[in-house]
């Protein structure tokens, strides 16, 4: 008897492999979901967006984008690192994702990126611009941070969440500029500016490529980038440096990236990898983005978990130095 299931579990362990490695070499043969942890209108929404007709003929696949807003990227994020780990559900992700663990470490929900993530592909960068209300009265950074201190404990600026890119970034703005402010934490950048552009809040810090349309349309004031130098989105915006705001040695720009359910089998993950470095090679995409300021950078996918690594590392020490703390989960 001990032979015969010892036989049968030997056959379909066999017959197992390949089925297995069919489905990874057809991969992919059905649609394939990048999931965004934030609501539509966000900067990594409107990012993706402009990519999606070329991942779809480099995948030869149809893409779906999927919005999954809320828990400051937490509910995307777990959602996507329960998913079976095939390459069919892959997460658009940004520096966010390095920013909240290095935030909320030592909390109960034991999520941890470089645990629970493979990295794919990273895939470009794009300085932030500080997004203002019309009816702050401030045209300049110097009397934005004035004006901040005027009204001590009033001045507001929306997230798209609490350890969102913009949140943290605002943080290093505000210490560095000496600012006073208060942080209203919602459940996407595109809620966020939209309360901005109405102007119930005084600021968010923006992607330039939802920047740029609402400050041409004088829907919204930009007063600085965080690029090292001026934007050719915004070229009439001033930097922070320029604006005369020092700050701690943290990248203050949004880098997307695709990372997907631990334990992609590496022929998919390699398939991947290899779409999106058509996709952010080609010149039509990198002349595409770059009017937007989002400046193609691809890198494999061990180079983007190195980067994580950092991206953690370092806005962990600013979050110590700080003291910048959030309520336990």
């Amino acid at each position: 008897m001990m032979r015969l299931i010892r036989w049968c579990t030997i056959t379909c362990a066999l017959l197992g492999v390949p089925a297995l490695a069919h489905a990874q070499d057809s991969y992919p043969d059905r649609p394939v979901r990048l999931v965004v942890a934030f609501p539509p209108g966000g900067a990594t929404d409107t990012f993706i967006r402009q990519l999606t007709n070329d991942i779809q003929t480099a995948l030869g696949q149809p893409v779906v984008i999927e919005n999954r807003g809320g828990g400051g990227g937490y509910i995307a994020w777990n959602a996507v690192a329960a998913s079976p780990p095939d390459g069919y559900t892959l997460l658009v992700a940004e520096n966010a994702l390095g920013i909240s663990q290095a935030l909320y470490r030592g909390h109960s929900s034991g999520f941890d990126p470089r645990k629970h993530f493979d990295a794919v592909a990273g895939l470009a960068n794009s300085p932030l611009a500080l997004a203002v209300a019309n009816n702050v009265p401030a045209t300049t950074m110097k009397e934005f941070i004035a004006h901040s201190k005027s009204v001590p404990q009033k001045l507001n600026y929306a997230s798209a969440g609490t350890g969102s890119v913009a949140h943290l970034t605002m943080e290093v703005v505000i210490d560095g500029a000496g600012m006073q402010a208060v942080h209203v934490p919602y459940k996407g950048g595109g809620p966020a500016m939209a309360d901005v552009i109405a102007g119930h809040v005084a600021a968010n810090m923006a992607g330039i490529g939802v920047a740029k349309t609402l400050v041409e349309g004088g829907r919204i004031k930009a007063l600085a980038v965080t690029g090292d130098v001026r934007s050719p989105a915004l070229p009439n915006v001033p930097t922070l440096k320029e604006a005369g705001v020092k700050h701690a040695d943290v990248d203050l720009r949004f880098w997307w990236g695709i990372f997907g359910p631990k334990g992609i089998p590496e022929p998919v993950r390699a398939k991947i990898e290899r779409v999106f470095q058509t996709v952010m090679t080609d010149p039509k995409v990198k002349e595409r983005l770059q009017k937007v300021d989002n400046i193609t950078d691809f890198i494999p996918g061990k180079a983007l978990h190195v980067k994580l690594e950092n991206e953690i590392k370092n806005w962990s020490t600013f979050i110590d130095a700080k003291g910048i703390t959030v309520p336990k989960q």
